[in-house]
């Protein structure tokens, strides 16, 4: 099951978290939700948050990995297998109005309960890579710390974060030529930041992040 992307300034009540945080015991027969995100720290651009679901009766994927660890076209390849091999995955683009208004804190948590909330059909509990657990959840989860490294299903969902965020910043590209987002995919860089200070922000750009600030007060003087 695939998410679309959500409207912007589209929001998700948050309601009391119905489980704990900590670590909890769960039996391997459990099917369990792998969840990761993309895109946290450019300046510009969606975070993409995916939840992948694998049934432990089918033979393993080989090739997984800490999407961080594989080359673009190696993710390619993985993308379309998980997608296949998967029994359910969710896949969602949080924009830059919700990160703007929420923080990107916040909307990386939103895009996870989203997530999760189109794999819960089948998900009986949740594993987060990092150390935090959204709140309102559909199912039990834990946080993993290094979960990308460790749990295959967060393994999978690196990947489909990573290439999905990835595809939409190439497409920006061919909207914005002038920031070179299909070099650095928004972040940082030196580049984009020579840029950034030479055409001002475009409407993609994250205007909560204060390079992004200082860019657009340097234009207004």
């Amino acid at each position: 099951m695939k998410r679309s992307r959500p409207a912007a300034g589209e929001l998700l009540v948050e309601q009391p978290s119905l489980f704990p945080s900590s670590p909890i015991a769960v039996p391997g027969t459990l099917l369990h939700a792998g969840v990761d995100e993309a895109g946290r720290g450019p300046l510009a651009g969606p975070v993409a948050v995916a939840a992948v679901v694998f049934c432990p009766d089918r033979p393993r994927l080989n090739g997984l990995d800490d999407s961080k660890a594989l080359t673009a076209a190696k993710r390619e390849l993985l993308y379309d297998r998980i997608i296949e091999r998967a029994l359910a995955y969710s896949i969602v683009m949080v924009d830059v109005a919700q990160i703007d208004s929420l923080n990107i804190f916040q909307a990386t948590m939103q895009g996870m309960r989203q997530a999760v909330e189109g794999v819960a059909h089948v998900a009986q509990f949740a594993r987060i890579d990092g150390n935090k657990v959204p709140k309102g959840l559909p199912c039990p989860a834990e946080a993993l710390i290094g979960g990308d490294a460790i749990d295959r299903a967060i393994m999978a969902a690196s990947i489909l974060a990573k290439v999905s965020r990835d595809r939409y910043m190439l497409e920006l590209h061919q909207q914005h030529p002038e920031y070179g987002f299909d070099q650095h995919k928004g972040y940082g860089t030196p580049a984009h930041l020579a840029a950034l200070k030479a055409h001002g922000p475009c409407l993609e750009h994250r205007r909560s992040f204060a390079p992004v600030r200082d860019a657009l007060a340097s234009r207004s003087q």
